[in-house]
């Protein structure tokens, strides 16, 4: 008798390919280096003591500061 090989239907599993609908590439995906973040969390609570308007406003004066700093911090969107 011969041995007969199972069939897995012509994929191995150690190559599936995951969804490319469930995840975004992550080149395409924004990143912000740990000194923006920490930035940003500083302009939130002055945002809570006062000094700002709103939320954009706070973010974007963090973010603002981590670039003038150097931090890892995505291009402005073009206007």
């Amino acid at each position: 008798m011969a041995t007969k090989k199972k069939s897995t239907g012509g994929r191995s599993s150690s190559s599936r390919s995951k969804s490319s609908s469930s995840k975004k590439k992550s080149s395409s995906r924004r990143k912000y280096g740990p000194k923006a973040q920490k930035e940003v969390r500083t302009e939130m609570h002055h945002l809570k003591k006062g000094e700002h308007k709103n939320r954009k406003q706070a973010i974007a004066i963090g973010l603002s500061k981590a670039r003038r700093a150097g931090a890892k911090v995505p291009r402005k969107k073009a206007a």
